[in-house]
């Protein structure tokens, strides 16, 4: 029985790497990953979502569509919620170069 890596199922199944199909998965799990370190992070720091946007400068709302992977950050909410949490954007939004 043949094995295939991760990127040869989503090579198969969702398409390859530059395609709209692609490129639309791969960003949604951006979101969606970002919505979770946000949403552990704030319940780590005992923290409400009302909480985390009167310091941050957004509704409630905007956090709830954050943690749920609904929204995304303009570059300016992105570094104002990383230096209220005091940690790098990168470890934040999982960036890795």
């Amino acid at each position: 029985m043949k094995t295939y890596s991760l990127s040869e199922m989503k090579d198969k199944h969702i398409g390859p790497v530059g395609t709209s199909e692609r490129d639309e998965y791969e960003y949604e799990l951006r979101m969606e990953v970002l919505g979770k370190m946000i949403k552990t992070t704030r319940r780590e720091r005992n923290l409400t979502q009302e909480e985390l946007g009167a310091n941050v400068g957004v509704s409630r709302q905007t956090i709830i569509a954050l943690e749920k992977g609904n929204y995304t950050p303009s570059i300016l909410l992105a570094l104002k919620i990383a230096g209220f949490f005091k940690m790098p954007v990168e470890k934040l939004f999982k960036i890795s170069y």
